[in-house]
Formats: C-alpha cells, structure tokens, sequence
C-alpha cells in the first residue's frame, strides 16, 4: 500500500524537479519581467494619492491612503500565486488537437502533470522576484502595515496556499469545457476579465456598496487577491479570518473534485483526432 502510494509521489516530484530546472534556465527573462510588472505600480500610487486628497470620509473611513498601497502591493504576491496564465486554454487547446492523448497512453495523469508543472513554474516565478519585490516593498516601506503577529502571518500563507489551488483547480475546470466545445477562447476572455475585476485586484472589495461588497466576498474570486492581502493589512481577523479560510478550503475541495469529474466525464466523448 505504501508503495503503490510512493510511487505516483517520486513520479511527479520528477516532474517537478524537471520543470523546475526548465523554468530556472529563464532567469534573465523572468527578472526582467518582473522589474517591468513594477513600472505600472508607481502610476498607481500617484493615482490613489490624488484620489485621497479630494476623499470624503466614506472612502477614509474603510481604508486609510496607507493601507491601500499596501493592499495594492499586497494583491501581486496573491496573483503570484493564484494567476495560471494559459492554463485553460492550454488544457482546451490540447482536446481539441488530439494531444491529450498523450496522458492516456503513458503513465501519466493529465491533472497531476499540470499541477507539479506549475508548482515548479511559481518556485521558479517567486525565487527569481524575490530581490526585486523585496525592493519594491523597502522603498514602499512608509505605506506598510506593521508585521502582523505570527498566527495572523501563519494564515495568510495557508490563504497563500489555497489561493494557488483555487487559481489552479478553477483554471483546469475551466479548460475541460473543451471536451464539448470546440472553441472556448471567447469564453475563457470572458471569465479571466471577470475574475480580474472582481477578485479585488483593482481596489478592495470593502469599497463597493452593500450587498455587493458581501457578494463578491462570499465568491471564489475574491480568494484569488482580496482575501490574503486584506488578511495582511489586518482588515480581516479572529472569527472572520478562521472563517474565511475554512470557506476557501471548501472552494478549493470544490474544484478539485470538480475539474476531476469533468476530466473523468469528458473522457467518454473524447475521440482523440489530431494530435
């Protein structure tokens, strides 16, 4: 029992090893990546700063100018690990060229690849932007919250964490609708620009009038960047924080089992032409 178990985990962690080793021979381009990523950063902060200047007191009252820079810089490292760029399309595209069944005729499941392949991608992304955000936040420094104290700390990497799965999961269920369309790209640009709005990326979710404000929350999407970043900033603590996790563990249970069924499903009308 124990080695029918090891053995699917040395499988992938190859994987991982491998993808990772591909990822790192990128460095140069990653870094340079990440340094232009900041440029629309400085735009930002001088944007909310004439913002704030003619505020009323519903705006200051939610959130102070210095929290929302650090919600701001707070929301790229969630969308460090919960943004899967091409994931779905990647997974429909393969459908629909007949290159999934690569996965069937080789000891390898479809799911279990992808995901070591990205875990291996955001180890990658984080070790290579690790100075460069590290820089960004030093001489943001003024506009950071104090370090939060470490339970608090603890449950925004477990927010971290589930992001990535949800990020990951929500992204390959997406994908499986490839079984049964035949081109799903319009649909996909759809859904990413939706998800981009309304995970609070753009601005907190606190500052949209009720009941949207709870709509939105209570959503996946807002897992995706608002949640751990307000978490951080100490807009989210004791009853509501446990809460808040356990509800976005239940999203991610959700999906996995989700993209699992629609893969299994999918499979009874796949014809593997092309490829």
């Amino acid at each position: 029992m124990r080695l029918a178990f090891a053995e699917p985990l040395r499988k992938y962690g190859k994987i991982l090893r491998v993808s990772l080793v591909e990822r790192m021979a990128y460095r140069a381009d990653f870094f340079l990546s990440t340094i232009l990523r900041f440029l629309p950063m400085l735009t930002t902060i001088l944007l909310w700063h004439a913002v704030y200047e003619h505020a009323n007191a519903s705006l200051t009252d939610k959130f102070s100018l210095n929290q929302m820079i650090s919600y701001l810089l707070l929301v790229h490292i969630s969308r460090m690990f919960s943004s899967m760029p091409g994931l779905a399309h990647g997974i429909a595209r393969d459908i629909r060229d007949g290159n999934l069944k690569k996965y069937l005729l080789q000891p390898i499941e479809m799911i279990p690849y992808l995901l070591s392949y990205r875990v291996a991608h955001k180890v990658a992304y984080i070790v290579m932007s690790a100075l460069p955000y590290a820089l960004l936040f030093w001489l943001c420094r003024d506009y950071l919250p104090d370090w939060p104290d470490w339970p608090t700390f603890a449950c925004y990497l477990v927010a971290l964490l589930l992001a990535f799965l949800i990020g990951f999961f929500f992204e390959a269920t997406i994908g499986m609708i490839g079984f049964w369309f035949l081109e799903v790209g319009s649909f996909l640009y759809v859904i990413n620009t939706l998800s981009f709005f309304v995970s609070g990326h753009m601005f907190p979710l606190d500052l949209l009038p009720a009941p949207w404000d709870s709509i939105l929350k209570s959503l996946p999407f807002s897992y995706l960047a608002y949640f751990p970043a307000a978490v951080f900033v100490g807009k989210i603590q004791g009853a509501e924080l446990l809460q808040g996790l356990a509800v976005e563990a239940a999203w991610a249970v959700a999906f996995v089992v989700m993209a699992n069924l629609l893969y299994r499903r999918g499979l009874r009308y796949y014809s593997a032409y092309g490829g």
